[in-house]
C-alpha cells in the first residue's frame, strides 16, 4: 500500500495565486516559482492516487493466466463467475461479489440463467459489469445451435440433447422448441415458439405448421423443458403431442420427436413408441 504525506492543507498547495501587479518583476518571478511547485505536489499526488493498486490486484491477471495454459481446468464455480465480471469491471476486485451471485442462484448454471434484474441486485454487480455473464450465456447457446446445423439430430441425439439441455433445461417457465429439418433431416433452424409459465406453455398447431411451412421443413422435432426437473409428461403433453403429429400428417410434414427436457434427463416420444403410435392412429382414421 502507498502512503504519502502532505506538508500543507491541498487548497493552500493547489490554489491559484494572484495575479501580480504589472512592472513588478521580482514578485513575478517568486510567484511563478510558487504554481510551479504547485503544479509538482499536484502531478506527484495524482500520479501515487492513480497507481494505488485496488484490492485484489494481480489476481485478475493470474486468473487469465491460468485460463489461458489450462482452460477452466481447476477452476472453482466462483472463480469462472469471477473471470467474467472482470470482463467490464476496470479496476475493481470481483471475487466477493461472484462468490455473492454463487450463494444466491445455488450452482453456476444459475447464474448463467439469472436476468439481468436479479444479477443487479448482487452487490459489486451492476448493468455494466453482468455483461460478460450474459454474454458468454448467449454466445455458447449460438454455438451450440450452430453446430447443430446441416447435421442429422436423428444420428447425433447426444448433440440435439446437449444443445436442448444448454438452451433450456436449467429454464425457470416452459419454453416450447421447434427443429426444423430439410428432406435428409438435416437441421435447417431453431425457433423458440413460445415461452410459458412454470408449469404449461401455449402451443398452437396450426401456428406450428405455419412456421413449418414459412421455413420450408419437411419434418419436425419438437421440444419442451419441464422447470421442476421431472421430464415425465403429462397428459396435455401427450394431447398437445399427438395434434402436432396429426396436423404434420395433413400438411405432409413428418414429426420425428417430441422431448421433454428436465433435470440432465429428457423423455422421448419417439424412443417411447408414441409419435409412431400416433402416426398409425390417424391412418387409421383416415380408413374409416
Amino acid at each position: 500500500m502507498l502512503t504519502y504525506f502532505v506538508d500543507a492543507p491541498l487548497f493552500l498547495q493547489l490554489a491559484p495565486c494572484p495575479r501580480p501587479k504589472s512592472g513588478n518583476s521580482e514578485t513575478n518571478f517568486g510567484l511563478n516559482n510558487l504554481n510551479r511547485v504547485a503544479q509538482k505536489r499536484e502531478f506527484r499526488i495524482s500520479k501515487m492516487t492513480a497507481t494505488k493498486e485496488h484490492k485484489g490486484a494481480g489476481h485478475r491477471g493470474r486468473l487469465r493466466e491460468r485460463f489461458l495454459n489450462s482452460g477452466l481446468e481447476g477452476f472453482h464455480d466462483y472463480e469462472v463467475i469471477e473471470l467474467l465480471l472482470t470482463l467490464a469491471t476496470p479496476r475493481k476486485d470481483c471475487k466477493d461479489a461472484a462468490k455473492a451471485a454463487l450463494a444466491r442462484f445455488k450452482t453456476l448454471q444459475g447464474v448463467l440463467e439469472a436476468s439481468q434484474y436479479e444479477l443487479v441486485e448482487i452487490a459489486g454487480i451492476g448493468p455494466r459489469n453482468s455483461f460478460g455473464i450474459k454474454l458468454v450465456k448467449a454466445v455458447s447457446d449460438r454455438y451450440r445451435e450452430k453446430k447443430l446445423i446441416h447435421k442429422d439430430p436423428l444420428s447425433n441425439s447426444r448433440e440435439l440433447f446437449d444443445y436442448l439441455n444448454h438452451h433450456i433445461g436449467d429454464k425457470t417457465r416452459e419454453y416450447f422448441k421447434i427443429i426444423f429439418l430439410d428432406s435428409k433431416n438435416r437441421v435447417m433452424a431453431t425457433e423458440t415458439h413460445s415461452v410459458g409459465t412454470l408449469t404449461a406453455s401455449s402451443v398452437y398447431p396450426r401456428e406450428v405448421i405455419s412456421s413449418a411451412l414459412a421455413n420450408k421443413a419437411a419434418a419436425l422435432i419438437f421440444a419442451h423443458n419441464h422447470p421442476s426437473g421431472d421430464p415425465q409428461p403429462s397428459p396435455e403433453d401427450v394431447a398437445i403431442t399427438r395434434q402436432l403429429v396429426y396436423a404434420g400428417k395433413v400438411m405432409g410434414v413428418t414429426v420425428h420427436e417430441h422431448l421433454v427436457i428436465g433435470d440432465n434427463r429428457y423423455y422421448s416420444f419417439a424412443d417411447q413408441g408414441q409419435i409412431l403410435q400416433m402416426c398409425r392412429e390417424f391412418d387409421s382414421h383416415l380408413k374409416v
